[in-house]
């Protein structure tokens, strides 16, 4: 493997090409009209347009990137997260075209890009699975009476995709009818099938992942937990490792399931498989995310390895250098999704130019981003600016290295999640641990966030009004000494 195409853009773009870049592997971006200047352009070695601002023309455009491939002599392609890095169609068009796919087998996509297929696989091994249909169903009475049975309140689920999307509650059996339509209507636009599923609703449930890697060889292994409850809008924004929950007998049952999970596909390279865990600490097979996840800084922390070169190495043959008795926790990570979006307005998404960015920096302090100052936020593609990570010798250490990062990274021009972040941290159910996936809904609203304002306004004007006194003092001090040290000569 000489050189690695990336097909994907930004932070994690950048990410890839670095640890390539260690290993002595050139590399190729990849981009639209809209990212011409954008840093993975100028990061890479080479660097080929494959069409205009929209993914829908360029970034998701297989054929595309296998040209782009041909034309570099690219041998391998690392599709980073998002775009086409789940898409078996794209993984059985590289493999046809003689390129090295950084990533596992297209059987394997196929398997786990569907909810139903992957319960169906994880069932072989007698993984935990939460109490609802195995199959899709599509008739409303029938479906009705299958929620009956599970109990209310259910979930409705989509059967391809995530997200959040074709994904609704329903409270009582007289909300079904409508709820079941909607989520069949949004599951159809959103992933051209219209398949769904029921599931008991887990009241207070706490997401759980569990990474795993698995070599060509037939060795997988976990690298323990990510806890990922934090969200809004069904989707990630702070995640940490390892969970503030888990006993150390938990997370061994979950790291064997999640491994098991890989082997019921014949898993290579990394993937993440998510669980639900109740308010008993009873978990549940959720899905498997065929890819590297967002949020893999906070594992890298904990263990001390370099996913990306990981994935290099499984691609290019090698078996895996450890086993899961030499794995080890140290440490505690955090990491906030920084996302031009609008915390006062229900997280909308925001954008404009950077007019002042300066990222934190110190130990414990990582940032993977793909902006500087001065550059705009498009508005074609994933609202997230970067990912700030900090890591501690313990959970509050981490916590408080992330408050002050979160005080130091300077970003204006556009509304970002940092004052989200800092409310999070301070909030006495978060540092507790005492929290689940239903955080934002139950403690965050905009008042906050301008009390937060108020509050450092104050201080900032207390801060102020205190340098100012000091230099009065001081300056009063001098005229006084000038007073006692010199006079006129009266000769």
């Amino acid at each position: 493997m000489n050189k690695i195409l990336v097909a994907n853009r930004g932070e994690i773009a950048l990410r890839i090409m670095r640890s390539a870049k260690e290993m002595g592997i050139k590399t190729v971006a990849v981009f639209s009209e809209a990212d011409r200047e954008a840093l993975h352009v100028r990061y890479a070695d080479e660097a080929v347009c494959i069409g205009p601002a929209p993914s829908n023309q360029s970034y998701l455009l297989g054929e595309k990137i296998i040209e782009a491939c041909k034309k570099t002599g690219a041998d391998a392609i690392h599709p980073g997260y998002g775009f086409l890095s789940e898409n078996a169609a794209f993984a059985r068009l590289v493999k046809s075209a003689g390129i090295i796919l950084i990533g596992p087998e297209p059987e394997a996509m196929e398997v786990m890009g569907n909810k139903l297929s992957a319960k169906a696989a994880a069932l072989k091994y007698n993984i935990p699975m939460v109490p609802g249909t195995e199959e899709a169903i599509t008739n409303v009475e029938e479906a009705k009476l299958r929620a009956i049975e599970v109990g209310f309140p259910i979930l409705i689920k989509a059967a391809a995709g995530g997200g959040g999307k074709g994904m609704r509650i329903v409270e009582i059996p007289a909300d079904f009818e409508e709820q079941m339509q909607l989520a069949v209507s949004e599951a159809t636009s959103a992933f051209g099938d219209g398949s769904v599923f029921i599931e008991r609703y887990v009241t207070s449930p706490r997401h759980i992942e569990i990474q795993v890697l698995g070599d060509t060889h037939g060795h997988i292994v976990h690298l323990f937990e990510r806890e990922c409850s934090i969200q809004r809008r069904h989707q990630k924004v702070i995640e940490e490792a390892p969970s503030s929950i888990l006993s150390p007998q938990i997370r061994d049952k979950m790291g064997k399931c999640a491994v098991d999970v890989a082997r019921s596909v014949n898993y290579t390279g990394a993937g993440t498989v998510e669980f639900i865990l109740d308010e008993n600490l009873d978990f549940f097979f959720l899905e498997m995310n065929t890819r590297l996840q967002v949020e893999h800084p906070v594992t890298e922390l904990i263990t001390g390895l370099d996913l990306v070169k990981e994935q290099i190495k499984i691609a290019r043959g090698e078996a895996l250098s450890y086993t899961q008795e030499e794995l080890e926790i140290k440490g505690h990570a955090i990491e906030l999704r920084v996302y031009a979006e609008d915390p006062k307005n229900n997280f909308l998404p925001d954008i404009g130019k950077l007019i002042t960015y300066r990222t934190p920096k110190g130990n414990g302090v990582r940032v993977d981003d793909g902006f500087e100052e001065g550059m705009d936020i498009p508005i074609y593609y994933d609202p997230m600016i970067a990912k700030l990570i900090t890591y501690g010798k313990d959970r509050t250490e981490a916590i408080s290295r992330m408050i002050r990062a979160i005080e130091e990274y300077d970003i204006t021009g556009i509304q970002s999640t940092l004052g989200f972040g800092k409310f999070v941290m301070l909030h006495d159910r978060f540092v507790s641990g005492q929290f689940d996936t239903h955080f934002v809904n139950k403690y965050f609203t905009a008042e906050v966030l301008n009390d937060q304002h108020e509050e450092e306004a104050f201080i900032a004007a207390v801060a102020a009004l205190s340098v100012l006194k000091d230099k009065k003092g001081a300056a009063e001090k001098m005229v006084t000494d000038a007073g006692s040290n010199w006079r006129k000569n009266r000769v």
